[in-house]
C-alpha cells in the first residue's frame, strides 16, 4: 500500500472518530434536554430502583429462571469465545478496560440475533413475550472485576437484571446506584434507571451472570413520542449502526469457535 493510500485511510479514520465524538456529544445533550420531560411523563415515577412487581413479565421470568440459567450454562461452555462488551460497542472501552465483562447478545434494538437465539430458544421465547423489549444479553462478570461509575444513555429505557449465577459472598458482589447498594439474587429480577450513576463490583473468585435487558419506560404519550424519536436517531447514527454490525460479526466468530471445539472433541474421541 502506498504512502498516499495510508494517509487517506488515516484521514478517514480520524474523520470517523471525530464524527463519532460529535454524535455522542450531541446524543448526550439531547438526552439531558428531554430527560426531565421523560421523568414527568413516567408512569412508574423516577426512583433509582423500580419495583419489578409493576411489570407483568417479572413473574414469568422468575418462574423460568432455572431454564434460562441452564441455557446460559450451555453457552458458557465456550466462555472464552463470548465477546467482551467493548468488542460490541467501542463506546464501552472506558468502563470495560480489561477482559472481565463478556456479553452474549440475544436481542438488539428490538430484533433477535437469530443464531444466538437458536442457542437459547426458551430464553428467546420468554424475551419475545416482553412488551417493548429493546436489547437483551447474558452479562458475564468475571472474578475480580470492577466496572467504574458510569451512566446509561436515556431515561426512556429501564434496565432489568435477572440473577442467574450469583457468588455466595454477597458483600463482595454488588451494584451501587446513586447512594444505594443492591445485591443480586438468583431467580430474582430487579429493575433500575441506568441514567443514575452506577458502579459494579465482583471481587469474589466466582462468576456473576445475569440476564440483562432493556425495556421502554412506561410513559404518557409525549414521553413515548420523544423516546421513539430518540431511538430512531440512535439507530441511524454510528452509535447504533456500528454495534449492530459487530454483533453479527461476533456471532459468526462465536459459532466458528464452537465448531472448532466440537471438531477437536470428535477427533479426540476417534483416537
Amino acid at each position: 500500500m502506498s504512502g498516499r493510500s495510508v494517509a487517506v485511510l488515516g484521514a478517514a479514520d480520524r474523520f470517523k472518530s471525530w464524527r463519532r465524538r460529535r454524535t455522542t456529544k450531541a446524543g448526550h445533550a439531547l438526552t439531558r434536554a428531554i430527560a426531565h420531560i421523560q421523568s414527568a411523563q413516567s408512569l412508574v415515577g423516577d426512583p433509582p430502583i423500580v419495583d419489578a412487581r409493576r411489570f407483568a413479565f417479572a413473574a414469568a421470568l422468575e418462574a423460568e429462571w432455572r431454564t434460562i440459567r441452564d441455557e446460559a450454562l450451555e453457552i458458557m461452555k465456550f466462555r472464552t469465545a463470548i465477546p467482551l462488551f467493548e468488542e460490541v460497542s467501542t463506546d464501552q472501552k472506558s468502563i470495560s478496560r480489561t477482559n472481565v465483562w463478556r456479553t452474549f447478545f440475544l436481542f438488539g434494538f428490538g430484533e433477535p440475533v437469530v443464531g444466538s437465539c437458536r442457542r437459547a430458544p426458551k430464553t428467546a421465547a420468554l424475551l419475545s413475550a416482553i412488551p417493548n423489549l429493546q436489547t437483551a444479553f447474558l452479562s458475564i462478570l468475571e472474578p475480580g472485576s470492577h466496572i467504574p461509575p458510569h451512566r446509561g444513555l436515556t431515561k426512556g429505557l429501564l434496565t432489568c437484571h435477572l440473577g442467574l449465577i450469583v457468588p455466595s459472598d454477597r458483600d463482595q458482589c454488588r451494584i451501587r446506584i446513586d447512594d444505594r447498594i443492591h445485591h443480586w439474587e438468583e431467580g430474582r429480577l430487579f429493575i433500575f434507571d441506568d441514567t443514575r450513576q452506577h458502579e459494579v463490583w465482583n471481587m469474589t473468585d466466582e462468576m456473576r451472570v445475569v440476564l440483562l435487558f432493556h425495556v421502554d419506560r412506561p410513559m404518557r404519550p409525549l414521553g413515548r413520542a420523544l423516546h421513539r424519536m430518540f431511538l430512531t436517531l440512535v439507530k441511524l447514527s454510528a452509535y447504533g449502526s456500528e454495534p449492530r454490525a459487530r454483533i453479527g460479526q461476533l456471532e459468526d466468530r462465536f459459532e466458528a469457535a464452537v465448531r472448532r471445539s466440537q471438531a477437536m472433541l470428535e477427533n479426540a474421541d476417534r483416537r
